[in-house]
């Protein structure tokens, strides 16, 4: 009797058994059928769904497109009416300043075409050398320039010839102040300015107000062949004061 040593147990029979090979083949062909039929299951089912849902999809962005094109239009006529509407509005303001001006420009013609009517025309009243009006108004610089216009109706015939002073009468530093004839130009000594006319003239030239000072009145003093004339005007209007 041969004995069985330590390395023998590394062995083990196993039976001979094909018909469980086959069935194995068989479970494993199944289940990749299974797998197989699952898929195209579910492929035949989602992609109808998938198609439906791309074509709404298509169908969104092109509304979207065709809303995207029309805000921008109406954002576009939006702009054209707003711009259209401040331009007519400009317009018409303009227009209306327009008028307003020519109107104003009328009613000042008038009123010297009746002023010298009445100045030369034979019905007139008869004054001797006097003031009209006093007109500032306000250059770069920080200058005024004024126009005072003299008038006479009594000799017509002759030429009455003299000169010009202006004094300023307002407030300064609180307290009432005069500023002379001097002082206006600068100059110490300033002779006064000509003036030679038939029936009317106007008389410019420019002054300089100190600092500080706020003009309410002028005083325009004439003294021509021996007549002297002195008369006050308000700073704003050109109507004399107690004419």
């Amino acid at each position: 009797m041969s004995s069985i040593g330590p390395d023998s147990q590394r062995f083990v029979i196993v039976p001979h058994r094909p018909h469980l090979r086959g069935w194995l083949l068989l479970a494993g062909g199944a289940w990749l059928l299974s797998i197989v039929g699952i898929g195209w299951w579910s492929t035949r089912n989602a992609v109808p769904e998938l198609t439906e849902l791309r074509k709404q999809m298509s169908r969104l962005e092109q509304k979207f497109d065709r809303q995207t094109v029309e805000l921008d239009e109406l954002k576009q006529q939006s702009a054209t009416l707003k711009r259209s509407d401040q331009i007519s509005r400009s317009a018409n303001i303009e227009l209306q300043a327009t008028l307003a001006e020519r109107e104003e420009q009328v009613a000042g013609l008038r009123a010297d075409v009746d002023f010298y009517e009445r100045l030369v025309g034979s019905t007139g009243k008869r004054h001797g050398l006097s003031v009209h009006e006093a007109v500032f108004a306000p250059e770069t610089g920080g200058t005024w320039q004024y126009t005072i216009t003299l008038t006479q109706n009594i000799n017509r015939g002759g030429i009455t010839k003299g000169q010009l002073r202006l004094s300023v009468d307002g407030v300064r530093n609180g307290k009432l102040a005069s500023v002379k004839w001097d002082e206006l130009l600068q100059k110490p000594g300033a002779v006064g300015q000509p003036f030679s006319f038939r029936y009317f003239q106007q008389v410019e030239g420019s002054v300089m107000l100190p600092p500080g000072f706020t003009p309410q009145r002028v005083r325009v003093g004439l003294n021509a062949q021996g007549n002297s004339v002195d008369q006050t005007f308000d700073w704003n209007t050109p109507k004399k004061q107690g004419d």
